[in-house]
């Protein structure tokens, strides 16, 4: 019986001895990689953090002790030691584990995570919460060390320093453990690692240097083999000495760096750091993809990963038809060769965006900033009043950090930053923290913003040279995952702001919808012919400025509107449509809105949630009959 098969719970992995934690780590490992080889999800920075999460579980006593895990894929090994194990193989199926943690899902999980740089914030508030309540009688199970855990990518956001900045000021008993394996998603950006390397080439630093190799060359004997010891202790002090002095300045204990993957070693760390004190910083060095050769031969790739072959890594979907991303990053690498003036910008995501190729095609006109929405936003701005024209590629969820930046920064400024929104709508087995179905309802009440969806890959190609060219702010919000498969135009022309386009024209009710949705509006036009119903379906293309003289004929002439999107029902498409017939006084018109109702949604395969919430043709055609039903007598469902 394998030692994983044992662990129902923390207190068995307490129960082992020490010498049976690293077969422990490798058992973990092979059941991650054997799930993620059928469900998909986050693989490489999971496999990396195996021996700290047996270290840390072995060493704490959780949940009394509160683990709070920075992007929850971290804690992969964590789910399976806290009494998930059985269910590990529905992780990201719907109705199964979440791919984050979840305070629903486990009292195990004490803090919700999806976005990074959260956990400093988090964990210190709960350390807080413990000092103050520590008085009452009434909070038996407060916490007694309260740990965070948090990837070198995270420390390149500003909130993960504003909350370290804090907690040395209160000198509040927390412990930071610094998971540093040199990447986020894709390697690691930034003045952080510059500062390092820049201490160490300072003329101070320098000065000291070459007067110490030129004694040391000088002293017969000893003199070169300690000079080479030095050059080897070089890179050494780069490591210890300086992140030690830049986190004790913050009011930190800095302990490290330390081999996570030395279990003997976290494990005798994190207990001489339990019984102490005050603020700590562990940094712990790890391998991102390790214990798995594909992934650590290429961690990049093996970040997020569809079903795969464990044995050779192999990805087992074929490839479809070409992705939404893959259409804006080629079509952007296309208008940059002939505009100079064109810049792109990500917050540490390159591969997600596709703007790796434009790094390739461009190097010297790209900028990724680390996990910085609200700077990437800023600097956009800065880059379009002098002229420059920026395209900041984010997913819609993370555009919602740099929403202050979007409003003050680029609108009321009028400048001409375009916005590019990957994952719009349901994206799928993330879920809640990741759909993107708040764009609409956040950016469109922004004076000044144009904001687009496209109906397809080849209108999303026409839509993000409208951006560039028009003169001031805009917002492309387009899918995850493959696009219609529709023939691309050879020319890609500016569309004119705020027009619509009629796809097909109907007399008993008109589907209005934006985006993804306009295919799916298609398609039940179809259904509803099938039962003798004339549908008009009109792709609306501007969520904001709208189609005035498209819409409101269609309010004159047909009476019955049904507005179709992916997105929150609240303060969305369909509520621009009817703020727009109360402003022409139009009455007399039936509107049914369809889209996501008011909650968050959970994770699942992205059809099977628009089946869920009625956004499939066949659920539209379904709603739009009901709409139907007693104005034209219409009884028969789909």
């Amino acid at each position: 019986m394998s030692l994983l098969d044992q662990i129902d719970s923390p207190d068995d992995v307490r129960r082992l001895a020490p010498d049976q934690l690293p077969q422990l780590a490798a058992e973990l490992r092979e059941a991650i990689i054997h799930t993620l080889a059928v469900t998909g999800g986050h693989l490489a920075g999971p496999l990396g953090a195996v021996d700290l999460n047996v270290a840390l579980h072995y060493v704490f006593d959780t949940p009394r002790d509160r683990f709070v895990w920075d992007v929850g894929y971290q804690a992969y090994a964590h789910k399976i030691l806290t009494g998930r194990r059985e269910r590990f193989a529905t992780l990201r199926q719907h109705n199964g584990l979440s791919g984050f943690l979840r305070r629903e899902e486990s009292p195990y999980d004490t803090f919700g995570a999806g976005h990074a740089a959260t956990s400093i914030s988090a964990a210190l508030g709960m350390a807080e919460a413990r000092d103050q309540l520590a008085h009452l009688d009434t909070t038996p199970d407060a916490p007694r060390k309260v740990v965070a855990v948090i990837g070198d990518g995270s420390m390149t956001a500003g909130m993960a320093f504003e909350a370290l900045n804090h907690a040395g000021a209160l000198k509040t008993d927390l412990i930071v453990v610094l998971n540093d394996n040199t990447m986020a998603i894709s390697e690691n950006v930034g003045a952080l690692s510059a500062y390092l390397n820049r201490l160490i080439t300072g003329k101070l630093y320098t000065k000291v240097k070459e007067e110490t190799e030129a004694i040391l060359r000088h002293i017969p004997k000893i003199g070169p083999p300690m000079l080479r010891m030095a050059k080897r202790a070089e890179e050494s002090m780069k490591g210890l000495l300086v992140p030690g002095l830049l986190f004790e300045e913050m009011g930190f204990r800095y302990i490290g760096p330390i081999d996570g993957h030395r279990i003997d070693h976290l494990v005798a760390t994190f207990e001489n750091v339990k019984r102490l004190s005050g603020p700590f910083l562990v940094h712990v060095v790890t391998k991102k993809g390790k214990g798995f050769e594909p992934a650590e031969r290429d961690p990049v790739a093996f970040h997020g990963v569809s079903a795969f072959d464990p044995a050779t890594g192999t990805p087992r979907k074929t490839p479809g038809r070409p992705s939404y991303t893959a259409v804006f990053a080629k079509t952007l690498i296309e208008l940059a060769a002939d505009r100079p003036e064109i810049v792109a910008i990500t917050a540490a995501m390159p591969e997600g965006t596709g703007l790796n190729h434009f790094a390739k095609a461009f190097p010297d006109r790209y900028y990724d900033v680390g996990i910085a929405e609200q700077h990437a936003v800023t600097f956009a701005a800065g880059l379009a009043a002098e002229g420059i024209r920026p395209v900041v590629a984010i997913y819609s969820t993370f555009l919602q950090r740099a929403y202050d930046q979007v409003v003050h920064d680029v609108c009321l400024q009028n400048l001409p930053v375009t916005f590019c929104l990957d994952r719009g709508g349901l994206v799928g087995e993330d879920g809640a923290t990741h759909h993107g179905a708040f764009d609409f309802a956040y950016l469109r009440h922004v004076p000044n913003l144009v904001v687009m969806a496209p109906k397809d890959e080849n209108e999303l190609r026409h839509m993000l040279l409208t951006g560039l060219v028009y003169p001031g702010p805009t917002a492309i919000r387009y899918p995850r995952g493959e696009g219609e498969g529709v023939d691309q135009d050879p020319t890609i022309v500016p569309l004119p702001i705020g027009r619509g386009e009629m796809i097909r024209d109907g007399d008993d009710v008109a589907l209005v919808a934006i985006g993804a949705m306009v295919p799916v509006a298609a398609r039940a036009a179809d259904l509803l012919r099938e039962k003798g119903i004339s549908a008009a379906v009109v792709n609306a293309r501007f969520v904001k400025p709208l189609d005035r003289e498209l819409l409101l004929g269609l309010a004159e002439r047909v009476r019955r509107i049904v507005t179709i999107e992916d997105h929150a029902l609240m303060g969305g498409f369909g509520s621009a449509v009817l703020e727009l017939f109360e402003e022409a006084d139009v009455r007399g018109v039936e509107v049914r809105r369809l889209g996501l109702p008011d909650a968050f949604i959970e994770h699942g395969a992205q059809k099977l949630l628009r089946r869920q919430h009625g956004l499939d043709p066949e659920g539209v055609a379904v709603r739009v009959l009901a709409f139907l039903r007693f104005s034209l007598e219409v009884s028969e469902p789909v």
